[in-house]
């Protein structure tokens, strides 16, 4: 018997996105970075009523996902959006929402 492939390379990126957003807090960061050019961690930090460590947590996830890059700028990191990957995300969440 031949097994069919049923889910595609471009839905497991989908949804690597979609789960990397899935919290208010990813909402915020990335809605932050998309509309300047970069950001510092503790910039955030003040921002945002979460413990650092938690804030780490979050980027870690939206790093790991592609949607941001981080540079070391000792002490600090500096986060912006991943421009390709951003662009790729809008196009899938686009293309599935539009079915």
């Amino acid at each position: 018997m031949i097994k069919i492939k049923v889910i595609t390379d471009k839905q497991k990126r989908l949804a690597r996105y979609a789960k990397a957003m899935g919290h208010p807090i990813r909402l915020y960061v990335l809605e932050r970075l998309a509309n300047q050019s970069c950001c510092y961690s503790g910039d955030l930090t003040e921002i945002l009523p979460i413990a650092k460590s938690t804030l780490s947590q979050h980027l870690k996830e939206l790093k790991d996902a592609g949607l941001i890059q981080g540079e070391i700028e000792a002490p600090k990191i500096k986060y912006c959006i991943h421009k390709e990957n951003w662009k790729e995300a809008q196009s899938l969440f686009k293309e599935f929402l539009s079915i």
